[in-house]
């Protein structure tokens, strides 16, 4: 009896190449961080963007109700189309009018934003060409791109300015291999809201170069006072977009992944491909969850308005918390949030010369005031640490005095006059904040 294949002696299995190629950037780095609490204080955890952990932000019962009654139906139980039930396109086109024109053939739904990233950027870039994204960004770009052998170019932000784009960076980076244009706002992890001016600049060199734009606007709407949250998608002329969303941070429910994929297509450039690209891809997982997409309606119809009120004017308000508080520390330089859910925070490493880097800076503050703050490089950008505005007053205020005191106790200046300096510019530097009355509930 012939045989086409050799017995092996012995097992060979191999991870594939995307296998081995993803790798999570903020999991990776916080893998390597020597984090050993001070036992004798409760650890505060300011690294982690889920607004539910400490339990005092919760949805309301519009929401939860929803969930429920989707549970009995029948009809929640089984397969829907790839793209997400037709009732709930319908509904998050509705819910989504302020991007422009929306048909529900626009729609595609999402296990989550992340998979409605993924989606975007496996319709429009192969492996070999290259995206553009945001530094500081979140780097689930990174993650995906990487794992399908696509090239990430950064272009910078500008934190004297509030984080905006460089633009003439960004041109820059743009070349015949260059795919899509990655847009972050409101900013995690910068917080930043761009007015319509700015958005305006970064189309007009979309546009300048045909390069399509995904807009990542998970945290759409969570605008502080004084800040206009404006689509993308609402001003642009020519350029398509691909927004990406979902119920996870403005409804408080990351854990149920509901997102999705918004086509912007004015002129019909991805017309012929990207859309039908989008329908294909949405056929890997069948469509997310059937119980959530059922209660979709309901929840996008119902939620109160005063619910959003009152959870942004919360973080709100533990912005400028953390901000009044931070700004006295010694060596560092806090940026005042326009939105999301984080603060930015400058570390002026050279006040701190017993540290290499924010990588020892942050490890030091685990093990002696047991407060956890991401570093600066989960976000490609080192000498900055980020906080997360959504724990209990009590326990962010207590966390910022725990820095303060590392601060205090590590900072080492090279003259009186240095010291000085610094003084006068925390005591002096106080931000201008308006608070909108008529959103107190």
């Amino acid at each position: 009896m012939s045989r086409e294949r050799q017995e092996k002696k012995e097992w060979d299995v191999r991870a594939s190449t995307l296998a081995r190629n993803t790798h999570n950037t903020i999991r990776n780095i916080v893998e390597c961080l020597k984090v050993e609490p001070n036992p004798q204080k409760e650890l505060i955890a300011l690294s982690i963007g889920d607004p539910t952990i400490f339990g005092n932000l919760n949805p309301p019962e519009q929401v939860i109700q929803a969930i429920k009654d989707s549970a009995d139906l029948h009809t929640s139980r089984g397969y829907v189309a790839a793209k997400g039930l037709l009732e709930a396109r319908e509904a998050v086109a509705e819910y989504s009018a302020h991007q422009g024109d929306i048909s529900p053939n626009d729609v595609f739904l999402s296990s989550g934003c992340s998979h409605a990233i993924e989606l975007a950027i496996t319709a429009l870039a192969d492996s070999g060409q290259n995206i553009l994204v945001p530094r500081p960004g979140f780097m689930i770009y990174r993650t995906l791109a990487h794992g399908l052998g696509i090239e990430l170019k950064y272009y910078n932000l500008l934190p004297e300015e509030q984080w905006k784009v460089d633009l003439d960076d960004l041109e820059s980076q743009i070349n015949d291999n260059t795919a899509a244009i990655v847009v972050i706002n409101p900013s995690n992890p910068c917080g930043s809201v761009y007015d319509k001016e700015h958005l305006s600049e970064i189309l007009d060199i979309a546009s300048r170069n045909c390069v399509p734009i995904i807009a990542d606007e998970i945290y759409e709407h969570f605008v502080f006072s004084g800040h206009t949250y404006t689509a993308i998608s609402s001003i642009s002329k020519d350029v398509p977009v691909l927004t990406c969303g979902g119920l996870t941070k403005r409804f408080l429910v990351p854990g149920w992944r509901m997102g999705w994929v918004i086509l912007h297509d004015r002129h019909n450039i991805l017309e012929k491909e990207v859309r039908k690209g989008l329908n294909n891809l949405s056929t890997r997982i069948l469509g997310p969850s059937t119980l959530i997409q059922r209660a979709l309606p309901s929840i996008l119809k119902y939620t109160p308005q005063s619910f959003f009120d009152e959870v942004l004017l919360f973080i709100e308000n533990q912005a400028k918390l953390a901000y009044d508080e931070l700004r006295r520390a010694p060596g560092l330089k806090p940026i005042m949030p326009q939105g999301a859910m984080y603060m930015m925070i400058e570390l002026k490493m050279a006040l701190f010369p017993e540290f290499k880097n924010e990588f020892q800076f942050v490890e030091q503050l685990v093990t002696e005031q047991s407060v956890f703050c991401l570093p600066g490089k989960c976000f490609e950008y080192p000498n900055y640490m980020r906080i997360v505005l959504t724990v209990p007053e009590e326990i962010l205020r207590e966390a910022c005095q725990r820095i303060t005191l590392f601060c205090t106790e590590h900072v080492t200046y090279e003259n009186r006059k240095e010291k000085e300096n610094a003084d006068i510019a925390a005591t002096n530097e106080i931000p201008i904040i308006n608070i909108n009355l008529s959103r107190l509930p």
